[in-house]
């Protein structure tokens, strides 16, 4: 049976005053080594999956509140994972030199839903990966429920190095009671194969509708995608 997908929407043009506009972001969090990816649902909402997401704070970037929400409402440390991807944001900085100006650490998807009849949502979906023990270890010192913004990627570290930091039979941190009031610490998450978070975002219901599950699941196809590329990339040369 072939693949649901999302369609891809054409261009609008609309006008939001800011008391009608909500950004969100949201974000798919990888354990490369192990090809999984961390999935949440809702004990109220059997067969319903989904990515972790939220409201960007004032003066929050969206990289920056995508990894956040995705601590807290799933209890993953996590960071932005730079990508090949087709985008069309202009990249003045990029220095050749580097060897990385072909990886950019944008959104990989963006929707727009309304969130009441009066209000617009926006929504950007990051890519990211858990982090490493050391990683974890520096950010997890005093109240592991605490969220600590993590250092970014390190420019010159080629994924196959980066899998390689994470032991054999390692298991990132799942930090418990991390969400931010008592809907998000009821939510349950785990690392699930990649192929079967995307069947589970693609067929999960609520009350007979897939609401939410299938942009998301195109979310992680996409970047099961780039990482492929990535990886595969830069272990040749």
């Amino acid at each position: 049976m072939a693949e649901r997908r999302p369609t891809v929407s054409a261009p609008v043009t609309a006008n939001f005053p800011a008391a009608t506009v909500v950004t969100g972001c949201g974000v798919a969090i990888f354990h490369v080594a192990t090809n999984r990816v961390v999935l949440c649902s809702h004990p109220d909402y059997p067969g319903m999956f989904f990515l972790p997401k939220g409201r960007k704070d004032v003066g929050e970037t969206t990289e920056n509140a995508a990894q956040r929400e995705g601590f807290e409402e799933s209890g993953y440390r996590n960071r932005v994972l730079p990508l090949p991807f087709a985008q069309r944001q202009p990249n003045p900085a990029a220095d050749a030199s580097t060897g990385t100006d072909w990886l950019f650490s944008e959104p990989i998807y963006t929707q727009l839903m309304p969130l009441r009849s009066d209000v617009q949502y926006i929504l950007h979906w990051y890519i990211a990966e858990t982090l490493s023990p050391d990683d974890e270890a520096a950010l997890s010192s005093g109240t592991t429920a605490t969220y600590k913004a993590p250092p970014p990627y390190p420019a010159h570290l080629s994924l196959p190095a980066r899998v390689e930091r994470d032991p054999q039979g390692y298991e990132p941190a799942h930090h418990q009671n991390t969400g931010v009031d008592d809907e998000e610490r009821k939510y349950n998450s785990s690392l699930v194969d990649v192929d079967e978070a995307i069947r589970r975002l693609s067929e999960g219901t609520v009350m007979g509708r897939n609401v939410i599950g299938l942009p998301q699941a195109d979310v992680v196809r996409r970047g099961k995608a780039a990482i492929g590329y990535r990886f595969n990339r830069e272990k040749i040369a």
